[in-house]
């Protein structure tokens, strides 16, 4: 055992750097492991779109630097109406955002090791006790967190996540300048982040405009690879095919062109989890679908989860007989359910329901938000029983009852 920590992270995303971040600030010596090269860190793993709220940002102390444009508003589009909700956010630089938690974490006491690619764990019997990583190299802990993403080399060798490609959401984005922010045919999307609900752009998911200040925005579409695409989607169209789509035929991109270098790609997974640790092993971040399943926001959610697992370090490991037990290591399991992902398995529904809506459906929508007024997105959101009934029709009856006989005939599609 040439080298050995209290914990191992693998993988230095949001939620990896984050929970490095907290563990280290406790006073545990943890390590990093990290694919990238630290000179390039993070071109391959830049994937994000980066919107966030001042909830994040205060929660977990990121600077104003980080940020390309502070918005105002969120707005709704449908194929043919718009919602405009007031709820401050940031998109952020996603690189730089990535760069600062790193930093951070370093001055807190974390080491990285970049340059180190894990391929699978190192057992000691029926427990994990350390990781190897670019081929025959080992390090070992106390604890050891799988923050690698869908690729969770340790997670699926623990049979701790159970990520499923019809449940998986891929997305693809551009940097852009030149686009009309505040086109006559649409909302103005000055200082905002706008999402559109609109089969023909993303067959079972949305489009997006975030704007990063003068004319510039962050231009992506995602869908979710599940029965509602294969209905809706085009014969041999990409996702790429889609956006290309989207760009010829919005006007609001006439005259705008691509940022060179600055395309960003990316998947996760929407469903329920089916565990998150055992003996001596949590996992966090896209490493089990963390992502928020309505609105695909997952930074704050992954840093929740790291934070969570924090936590859990330093319940498991302050004791004067440590206790890394499975049953110690199900904190983070509670903390998971009760602060990162409350409420997962209805926020599932909604989601299936959302995107199993036709295009005229996403219509009545924007006349319903605008109806119900201000505030009813956020409550929408967050479960709130009565803003959900406010938008059920006579006529969504047909759509509802159709939903209920196909979770009926198939196997429970998020276990």
């Amino acid at each position: 055992m040439s080298d050995r920590f209290d914990v191992i992270v693998a993988g230095a995303g949001p939620a990896g750097a984050q929970c490095a971040r907290d563990i280290a600030a406790r006073g545990y010596d943890v390590v990093v492991l990290e694919t990238e090269s630290e000179e390039e860190f993070p071109r391959q793993s830049n994937k994000s779109t980066a919107g966030t709220f001042p909830s994040m940002m205060a929660s977990f102390g990121i600077p104003d630097d980080v940020v390309m444009q502070f918005t105002d508003d969120v707005v709704l589009e449908s194929p043919n109406k718009h919602y405009v909700q007031t709820q401050p956010g940031a998109v952020l630089e996603f690189a730089d955002f990535k760069r600062f938690l790193v930093k951070d974490s370093r001055e807190n006491g974390a080491e990285y090791w970049f340059d180190s690619r894990v391929s699978r764990p190192i057992m000691d019997g029926d427990e994990i006790a350390g990781v190897r990583y670019n081929g025959d190299e080992e390090v070992y802990a106390d604890i050891i967190i799988d923050a690698t993403g869908p690729a969770a080399p340790l997670a699926k060798a623990l049979g701790v996540c159970n990520l499923k490609r019809e449940n998986q959401a891929i997305g693809i984005e551009y940097e852009m300048e030149g686009v009309e922010i505040d086109h006559p045919q649409y909302a103005d999307l000055h200082d905002a982040m706008m999402l559109r609900l609109d089969h023909e752009l993303a067959p079972g998911g949305y489009s997006w405009i975030f704007h990063t200040g003068g004319d510039t925005a962050k231009v992506g579409i995602c869908y979710i690879q599940n029965n509602r695409h294969q209905e809706y989607a085009k014969a041999g169209m990409t996702v790429d095919d889609y956006l290309e789509y989207w760009l010829e035929n919005d006007p609001r991109f006439k005259n705008a062109t691509k940022l060179e270098g600055k395309q960003h790609r990316g998947s996760a997974h929407i469903q329920m989890p089916t565990s998150l640790s055992t003996d001596r092993f949590m996992a966090i971040g896209d490493t089990v679908p963390t992502i928020d399943p309505l609105w695909g926001e997952g930074i704050h959610k992954g840093m929740l989860s790291g934070r969570a697992a924090a936590i859990t370090v330093d319940k498991c490991l302050t004791s004067t007989k440590p206790d890394t037990s499975a049953d110690a290591m199900a904190t983070y399991d509670q903390l998971w359910h009760e602060q990162v992902a409350p409420r997962m398995r209805a926020r599932l529904t909604m989601t299936e329901l959302l995107y199993l809506a036709p295009n005229e459906r996403y219509d009545q929508l924007m006349d319903d938000l605008n109806r119900i007024g201000n505030g009813s997105l956020s409550n929408i959101n967050s479960g709130n029983k009565l803003a959900l009934r406010k938008l059920i029709h006579a006529r969504d009856i047909p759509l509802l009852l159709g939903y209920a006989r196909e979770r009926l005939t198939k196997s429970p599609r998020w276990n």
